[in-house]
């Protein structure tokens, strides 16, 4: 397997733009300083970026969620992590897509970021997702705000392999809970949708969602573990890539234990410092030569973990 992993660096980066997307997620872009270029250029998608946002103003009291009115004045000391949808690395410049939503006093204040505004980050972070020659199917599962990753992970995969035949399968709560830029209505039948992320690239897409707003209602592992049966992909050239929240990755981790393909999941977790130092992050891990239990941090040695290394509680 190869991982493209690169080297990391403290750099500064100039908002571009900061887009309400629906009534819940923000696209923030990035331009950051031609000297990252080295190292953006050989990261992969999974790593992740570590943003400063102590400096950053809390918006108008009106602006900030009812629910977040008393977190959003606490004192922001620790930079965030977050993944990237996309890097973008030219001749003159690194381009970085990130989507996030308002969940805390950090990205309460985030939301102030218009173009021009500076930030500092630290980045590329982690071990990312690692690819084989000899794998020539790649089913990639979505859960909520685990979708940014692998947005960036088909594009890659569609440069990099594109010999690759790659499905993807999305879940989320509701339709208003899909984590994507560019989401298409169907004009007649609100609950048919595309997402122009993956339509661009002809991948095949499957929705489902838990109340039945858009594409299949259930769960995503559910409509997974139906399209392999169904379709009965060649266990020896496929590979499964997962990210999401650890119901979802657990169950994800099941579907790739019953049917023998091997998963790499992106643990989703507090990461304090994002280079191993503050401890915070710990996964257990379990020694499939031994059995014997012992603990990995997920923001070195993650964020992506294969399934059955996990030890899922």
């Amino acid at each position: 397997m190869t991982n493209h992993t690169a080297k990391k660096g403290i750099f500064k980066a100039s908002v571009l733009q900061n887009r309400l997307l629906g009534d819940k997620f923000f696209r923030l872009t990035l331009e950051v300083e031609k000297k990252a270029k080295t190292v953006f250029s050989k990261s992969n998608p999974g790593q992740f970026a570590e943003i400063e946002v102590s400096s950053l103003a809390l918006p108008p009291e009106n602006a900030i969620p009812p629910q977040f009115a008393d977190a959003s004045k606490r004192n922001v000391i620790l930079r965030r992590p977050f993944s990237f949808a996309d890097i973008m690395v030219s001749e003159d410049n690194v381009i970085l897509e990130i989507l996030y939503m308002i969940v805390g006093a950090a990205t309460v204040r985030m939301k102030t970021l218009k173009t021009g505004d500076k930030v500092s980050l630290i980045g590329p972070l982690g071990n990312g997702f690692s690819f084989s020659d000899d794998k020539k199917a790649a089913l990639l599962v979505a859960g909520g705000m685990g979708a940014p990753p692998l947005v960036h992970l088909a594009g890659f995969m569609k440069e990099k392999y594109p010999n690759t035949d790659i499905v993807v399968f999305v879940g989320t709560k509701s339709v208003s809970d899909l984590a994507f830029f560019d989401i298409k209505f169907d004009k007649f039948d609100k609950k048919k949708i595309k997402l122009g992320e993956f339509e661009k690239h002809n991948i095949q897409t499957h929705i489902s969602t838990d109340d039945g707003s858009a594409g299949t209602k259930g769960f995503v592992t559910e409509v997974l573990k139906k399209w392999i049966i169904e379709n009965k992909p060649d266990i020896n050239n496929t590979i499964m890539y997962a990210c999401g929240p650890d119901r979802m990755l657990h169950a994800s981790a099941a579907v790739s234990s019953e049917f023998k393909i091997p998963c790499q999941v992106s643990l989703e977790r507090r990461m304090a410092c994002g280079t191993g130092l503050c401890q915070s992050c710990a996964v257990k891990c379990v020694d499939k030569n031994t059995g014997d239990n012992f603990y990995k941090l997920c923001c070195k040695d993650g964020p992506v973990f294969w399934a059955d290394e996990v030890v899922w509680q």
